[in-house]
């Protein structure tokens, strides 16, 4: 696995992508999967460098909070390579 992942839950489709593309913005990042919690709860899951995945958690929870959709978030600095069989994150086509 990578360096770092974090975590993001927000209230709201456009909340979860607005943070998702701040965050890209902000920080080298990737995002790793958006999902649908419910019709109104979503998370995101980013990888990248420890401070970049933490910077970037740290303003995409900023962003969210100035719109009240806020759930909640946390980085994880060097996961452990069986985190990944627990994670939401679909495969990837090329």
């Amino acid at each position: 696995m990578t360096n770092a992942v974090g975590i993001i839950e927000t209230f709201g489709l456009a909340h979860s992508l607005l943070v998702a593309d701040e965050m890209l913005k902000m920080s080298d990042i990737r995002v790793l999967a958006r999902e649908d919690v419910s019709e109104i709860y979503y998370t995101i899951i980013i990888e990248g460098e420890i401070s970049a995945v933490q910077l970037a958690i740290d303003y995409g929870a900023e962003i969210a909070n100035l719109g009240n959709a806020l759930i909640a978030f946390k980085t994880i600095p060097r996961p452990v390579d069986d985190m990944k069989h627990i994670m939401p994150i679909k495969a990837q086509s090329d």
